[in-house]
Protein backbone atom coordinates (compact mmCIF):
# COMPACT_ATOMS: atom_id res chain seq x y z
CA UNK A 1 0.00 0.00 0.00
CA UNK A 2 1.36 3.42 -0.98
CA UNK A 3 1.93 5.69 1.99
CA UNK A 4 -0.09 8.93 1.66
CA UNK A 5 3.12 10.99 2.01
CA UNK A 6 4.70 9.31 -1.05
CA UNK A 7 3.05 11.57 -3.69
CA UNK A 8 4.28 14.62 -1.75
CA UNK A 9 7.82 13.22 -1.70
CA UNK A 10 7.56 12.47 -5.42
CA UNK A 11 6.72 16.14 -6.07
CA UNK A 12 10.25 17.02 -4.84
CA UNK A 13 11.83 13.71 -5.87
CA UNK A 14 15.10 15.14 -7.25
CA UNK A 15 15.77 17.13 -4.09
CA UNK A 16 14.71 14.20 -1.90
CA UNK A 17 17.12 11.85 -3.70
CA UNK A 18 19.90 14.42 -3.21
CA UNK A 19 18.90 14.59 0.46
CA UNK A 20 19.23 10.81 0.85
CA UNK A 21 22.67 10.83 -0.79
CA UNK A 22 23.86 13.77 1.29
CA UNK A 23 22.71 12.15 4.54
CA UNK A 24 24.54 8.93 3.75
CA UNK A 25 27.63 10.87 2.72
CA UNK A 26 27.68 12.97 5.90
CA UNK A 27 27.23 10.14 8.37
CA UNK A 28 30.59 8.82 7.22
CA UNK A 29 33.10 9.01 10.06
CA UNK A 30 36.71 8.05 10.73
CA UNK A 31 35.27 6.28 13.81
CA UNK A 32 33.46 3.27 12.43
CA UNK A 33 31.09 2.88 15.38
CA UNK A 34 29.74 6.45 15.01
CA UNK A 35 28.96 5.76 11.36
CA UNK A 36 27.51 2.32 12.06
CA UNK A 37 25.06 3.52 14.71
CA UNK A 38 24.06 6.64 12.76
CA UNK A 39 23.50 4.66 9.58
CA UNK A 40 21.43 2.10 11.48
CA UNK A 41 18.91 4.73 12.51
CA UNK A 42 19.01 6.79 9.31
CA UNK A 43 18.30 3.70 7.22
CA UNK A 44 15.54 2.50 9.55
CA UNK A 45 12.98 4.44 7.59
CA UNK A 46 10.68 7.20 8.64
CA UNK A 47 9.19 9.55 6.08
CA UNK A 48 11.51 12.51 6.78
CA UNK A 49 8.49 14.73 7.27
CA UNK A 50 10.43 17.65 8.77
CA UNK A 51 12.84 18.12 5.84
CA UNK A 52 9.87 17.55 3.53
CA UNK A 53 8.20 20.61 5.08
CA UNK A 54 11.27 22.68 4.22
CA UNK A 55 11.56 21.42 0.64
CA UNK A 56 7.85 21.92 -0.06
CA UNK A 57 7.80 25.34 1.60
CA UNK A 58 10.75 26.65 -0.45
CA UNK A 59 8.90 25.66 -3.63
CA UNK A 60 5.55 26.97 -2.39
CA UNK A 61 7.24 30.36 -2.02
CA UNK A 62 8.36 30.15 -5.64
CA UNK A 63 11.97 30.20 -4.52
CA UNK A 64 14.95 28.26 -5.76
CA UNK A 65 18.11 27.74 -3.78
CA UNK A 66 20.41 24.77 -4.11
CA UNK A 67 21.20 25.04 -0.40
CA UNK A 68 17.72 23.78 0.47
CA UNK A 69 19.02 20.20 0.51
CA UNK A 70 21.81 21.12 2.95
CA UNK A 71 19.20 22.77 5.13
CA UNK A 72 16.82 19.80 4.92
CA UNK A 73 19.65 17.41 5.84
CA UNK A 74 20.60 19.47 8.89
CA UNK A 75 16.98 19.31 10.08
CA UNK A 76 16.84 15.55 9.57
CA UNK A 77 20.11 15.13 11.47
CA UNK A 78 18.74 17.16 14.38
CA UNK A 79 15.71 14.88 14.45
CA UNK A 80 17.83 11.73 14.21
CA UNK A 81 20.01 12.85 17.12
CA UNK A 82 16.96 13.44 19.30
CA UNK A 83 15.71 9.91 18.52
CA UNK A 84 19.00 8.38 19.62
CA UNK A 85 18.91 10.32 22.88
CA UNK A 86 15.15 9.76 23.39
CA UNK A 87 15.49 6.00 23.21
CA UNK A 88 18.24 5.99 25.84
CA UNK A 89 16.29 8.27 28.20
CA UNK A 90 13.06 6.29 27.71
CA UNK A 91 14.92 2.95 27.92
CA UNK A 92 13.14 1.95 24.69
CA UNK A 93 14.04 -1.33 23.05
CA UNK A 94 11.97 -0.95 19.86
CA UNK A 95 11.55 1.79 17.26
CA UNK A 96 9.72 1.40 13.95
CA UNK A 97 9.43 -2.32 14.55
CA UNK A 98 13.08 -3.10 15.20
CA UNK A 99 15.63 -2.92 18.01
CA UNK A 100 16.73 0.56 19.06
CA UNK A 101 20.38 1.55 18.79
CA UNK A 102 20.74 1.44 22.59
CA UNK A 103 19.35 -2.08 22.61
CA UNK A 104 21.93 -3.16 20.01
CA UNK A 105 25.02 -1.20 21.12
CA UNK A 106 24.20 0.04 24.62
CA UNK A 107 23.48 3.45 26.10
CA UNK A 108 26.91 5.10 26.05
CA UNK A 109 27.64 4.48 22.33
CA UNK A 110 24.09 5.61 21.43
CA UNK A 111 24.40 8.89 23.35
CA UNK A 112 27.80 9.61 21.79
CA UNK A 113 26.48 8.74 18.31
CA UNK A 114 23.64 11.19 18.98
CA UNK A 115 26.22 13.86 19.77
CA UNK A 116 28.05 13.00 16.53
CA UNK A 117 24.85 13.46 14.52
CA UNK A 118 24.03 16.75 16.30
CA UNK A 119 27.41 18.18 15.40
CA UNK A 120 27.05 17.03 11.80
CA UNK A 121 23.79 18.99 11.71
CA UNK A 122 25.58 22.16 12.79
CA UNK A 123 28.36 21.64 10.25
CA UNK A 124 25.67 21.57 7.54
CA UNK A 125 24.06 24.73 8.93
CA UNK A 126 27.39 26.53 8.70
CA UNK A 127 27.66 25.44 5.05
CA UNK A 128 24.26 27.01 4.37
CA UNK A 129 25.93 30.23 5.50
CA UNK A 130 22.94 32.21 6.81
CA UNK A 131 23.34 33.52 10.35
CA UNK A 132 19.57 33.92 10.73
CA UNK A 133 19.04 30.23 9.95
CA UNK A 134 21.88 29.14 12.22
CA UNK A 135 20.36 31.16 15.05
CA UNK A 136 16.91 29.65 14.46
CA UNK A 137 18.14 26.06 14.47
CA UNK A 138 20.43 26.65 17.45
CA UNK A 139 17.48 28.06 19.42
CA UNK A 140 15.38 25.10 18.31
CA UNK A 141 17.96 22.57 19.48
CA UNK A 142 18.14 24.25 22.86
CA UNK A 143 14.33 24.22 23.19
CA UNK A 144 14.19 20.52 22.31
CA UNK A 145 16.68 19.76 25.08
CA UNK A 146 14.55 21.73 27.55
CA UNK A 147 11.50 19.75 26.43
CA UNK A 148 13.28 16.47 26.99
CA UNK A 149 14.23 17.50 30.51
CA UNK A 150 10.72 18.72 31.28
CA UNK A 151 9.23 15.43 30.05
CA UNK A 152 11.64 13.57 32.33
CA UNK A 153 10.54 15.73 35.27
CA UNK A 154 6.88 15.01 34.41
CA UNK A 155 7.37 11.25 34.33
CA UNK A 156 4.82 9.58 36.57
CA UNK A 157 3.28 12.96 37.45
CA UNK A 158 -0.47 12.43 37.19
CA UNK A 159 -1.23 16.04 38.15
CA UNK A 160 0.02 17.65 34.94
CA UNK A 161 -2.60 19.66 33.05
CA UNK A 162 -3.15 20.33 29.36
CA UNK A 163 -1.00 23.47 29.47
CA UNK A 164 1.96 21.44 30.76
CA UNK A 165 1.32 18.72 28.19
CA UNK A 166 1.25 21.21 25.32
CA UNK A 167 4.39 22.92 26.57
CA UNK A 168 6.28 19.63 26.38
CA UNK A 169 5.00 18.54 22.97
CA UNK A 170 5.73 22.00 21.57
CA UNK A 171 9.33 21.78 22.75
CA UNK A 172 9.93 18.13 21.90
CA UNK A 173 8.13 17.96 18.56
CA UNK A 174 6.45 21.11 17.26
CA UNK A 175 9.48 23.40 17.70
CA UNK A 176 11.46 21.56 15.02
CA UNK A 177 8.47 21.58 12.66
CA UNK A 178 8.12 25.31 13.31
CA UNK A 179 11.79 25.81 12.44
CA UNK A 180 11.41 23.66 9.31
CA UNK A 181 8.86 26.16 8.03
CA UNK A 182 10.60 29.32 9.20
CA UNK A 183 14.02 28.48 7.74
CA UNK A 184 12.44 27.90 4.29
CA UNK A 185 11.26 31.51 4.33
CA UNK A 186 14.61 32.72 5.63
CA UNK A 187 16.53 30.82 2.94
CA UNK A 188 14.69 32.41 0.00
CA UNK A 189 14.22 35.78 1.74
CA UNK A 190 10.43 35.62 1.73
CA UNK A 191 8.42 38.45 3.29
CA UNK A 192 8.31 38.50 7.10
CA UNK A 193 4.59 37.70 6.93
CA UNK A 194 5.17 34.63 4.76
CA UNK A 195 8.07 33.43 6.91
CA UNK A 196 6.01 33.80 10.09
CA UNK A 197 3.02 32.06 8.46
CA UNK A 198 5.23 29.08 7.56
CA UNK A 199 6.61 28.97 11.10
CA UNK A 200 3.09 28.99 12.52
CA UNK A 201 2.03 26.35 9.99
CA UNK A 202 4.92 24.17 11.18
CA UNK A 203 4.11 24.68 14.85
CA UNK A 204 0.45 23.71 14.39
CA UNK A 205 1.38 20.80 12.13
CA UNK A 206 3.85 19.53 14.75
CA UNK A 207 1.28 19.73 17.53
CA UNK A 208 -1.26 17.83 15.41
CA UNK A 209 1.40 15.26 14.52
CA UNK A 210 2.33 14.60 18.16
CA UNK A 211 -1.24 14.52 19.44
CA UNK A 212 -2.20 11.96 16.78
CA UNK A 213 0.92 9.97 17.68
CA UNK A 214 -0.10 9.97 21.33
CA UNK A 215 -3.51 8.60 20.34
CA UNK A 216 -1.80 5.78 18.42
CA UNK A 217 -0.32 4.49 21.66
CA UNK A 218 -3.77 3.22 22.61
CA UNK A 219 -5.23 2.27 19.20
CA UNK A 220 -5.29 -1.50 18.89
CA UNK A 221 -6.47 -1.30 15.26
CA UNK A 222 -3.78 1.13 14.09
CA UNK A 223 -1.33 -0.10 11.47
CA UNK A 224 1.52 2.15 12.52
CA UNK A 225 4.38 -0.14 13.45
CA UNK A 226 4.29 1.46 16.89
CA UNK A 227 4.17 -0.79 19.93
CA UNK A 228 1.17 -0.15 22.16
CA UNK A 229 1.43 1.10 25.71
CA UNK A 230 4.89 2.69 25.60
CA UNK A 231 3.59 5.89 27.19
CA UNK A 232 1.92 3.92 29.97
CA UNK A 233 5.12 1.93 30.57
CA UNK A 234 7.02 5.24 30.88
CA UNK A 235 4.42 6.85 33.16
CA UNK A 236 3.87 9.50 30.48
CA UNK A 237 0.46 11.19 30.77
CA UNK A 238 -0.70 12.40 27.34
CA UNK A 239 -3.81 14.07 25.93
CA UNK A 240 -6.01 10.94 25.66
CA UNK A 241 -5.44 10.29 29.36
CA UNK A 242 -6.07 13.91 30.34
CA UNK A 243 -9.35 13.88 28.40
CA UNK A 244 -10.41 10.59 30.00
CA UNK A 245 -9.55 11.74 33.52
CA UNK A 246 -11.67 14.86 33.07
CA UNK A 247 -14.69 12.83 31.99
CA UNK A 248 -14.56 9.57 33.93
CA UNK A 249 -16.19 9.15 37.36
CA UNK A 250 -13.87 10.03 40.25
CA UNK A 251 -12.94 6.48 41.32
CA UNK A 252 -12.22 5.45 37.73
CA UNK A 253 -10.07 8.55 37.14
CA UNK A 254 -8.11 7.83 40.34
CA UNK A 255 -7.58 4.24 39.20
CA UNK A 256 -6.19 5.60 35.93
CA UNK A 257 -3.82 7.87 37.86
CA UNK A 258 -2.53 4.90 39.82
CA UNK A 259 -1.57 2.99 36.67
CA UNK A 260 0.60 5.88 35.48
CA UNK A 261 2.14 6.43 38.89
CA UNK A 262 3.17 2.77 38.80
CA UNK A 263 3.95 2.81 35.04
CA UNK A 264 1.89 -0.36 34.94
CA UNK A 265 1.94 -1.57 31.35
CA UNK A 266 0.08 -4.73 32.38
CA UNK A 267 -3.00 -2.57 32.87
CA UNK A 268 -3.01 -1.53 29.19
CA UNK A 269 -6.19 -3.44 28.18
CA UNK A 270 -8.13 -1.85 31.05
CA UNK A 271 -6.67 1.59 30.30
CA UNK A 272 -7.80 1.26 26.67
CA UNK A 273 -11.23 0.20 27.92
CA UNK A 274 -11.39 3.34 30.10
CA UNK A 275 -10.46 5.51 27.11
CA UNK A 276 -13.13 3.86 24.98
CA UNK A 277 -15.69 4.44 27.72
CA UNK A 278 -15.51 8.21 27.09
CA UNK A 279 -14.37 8.26 23.43
CA UNK A 280 -11.06 9.83 24.49
CA UNK A 281 -9.21 8.66 21.37
CA UNK A 282 -11.84 10.14 19.03
CA UNK A 283 -11.72 13.41 20.97
CA UNK A 284 -7.92 13.42 20.81
CA UNK A 285 -7.91 12.91 17.04
CA UNK A 286 -10.54 15.63 16.68
CA UNK A 287 -8.18 18.03 18.48
CA UNK A 288 -5.39 17.03 16.09
CA UNK A 289 -7.74 17.69 13.17
CA UNK A 290 -8.57 21.16 14.50
CA UNK A 291 -4.88 22.04 14.75
CA UNK A 292 -4.27 20.75 11.22
CA UNK A 293 -7.11 22.95 9.94
CA UNK A 294 -5.53 25.96 11.67
CA UNK A 295 -2.18 25.07 10.07
CA UNK A 296 -3.78 25.00 6.62
CA UNK A 297 -5.29 28.47 7.22
CA UNK A 298 -1.75 29.84 7.64
CA UNK A 299 -0.94 28.77 4.09
CA UNK A 300 -3.17 31.54 2.70
CA UNK A 301 -0.12 33.79 3.07
CA UNK A 302 1.62 31.82 0.29
CA UNK A 303 0.99 32.00 -3.47
CA UNK A 304 -1.62 29.51 -4.68
CA UNK A 305 -0.12 26.46 -6.37
CA UNK A 306 0.55 22.72 -6.11
CA UNK A 307 3.22 22.98 -3.41
CA UNK A 308 0.94 25.00 -1.16
CA UNK A 309 -1.68 22.30 -1.73
CA UNK A 310 0.88 19.63 -0.82
CA UNK A 311 1.60 21.40 2.48
CA UNK A 312 -2.13 21.38 3.22
CA UNK A 313 -2.33 17.67 2.42
CA UNK A 314 0.63 17.01 4.71
CA UNK A 315 -1.14 18.69 7.62
CA UNK A 316 -4.20 16.47 7.13
CA UNK A 317 -2.03 13.32 6.94
CA UNK A 318 -0.17 14.31 10.12
CA UNK A 319 -3.43 14.71 12.04
CA UNK A 320 -4.57 11.21 11.18
CA UNK A 321 -1.34 9.20 11.58
CA UNK A 322 -3.28 6.08 10.53
CA UNK A 323 -0.57 4.73 8.22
Amino acid sequence: MTHPVTPLINSVRDAFDQLDRLILDRIASRVGLAEEISAYLVKAGGKRVRPLVTLLAVRALGGEDSRDVLLAASIEFLHTATLLHDDVVDESDQRRGRDTANEVWGNAPSVLAGDFVYTRAFQLMVEVGEMEILRELADTTNRIAEGELQQLINKGDVDIDEASYFEVIYAKTARLFEASGRVAGQLVHATPAQTQALAEYGRLLGLAFQIADDALDYQTDADSGKSLGDDLAEGKVTLPILIAKAQLPGPRARWLDMQFTRANRDALPEVIEALEQCNAIEQTLARAGELAAQAITQLQALPAGPYRDHLATLANIAAKRDH
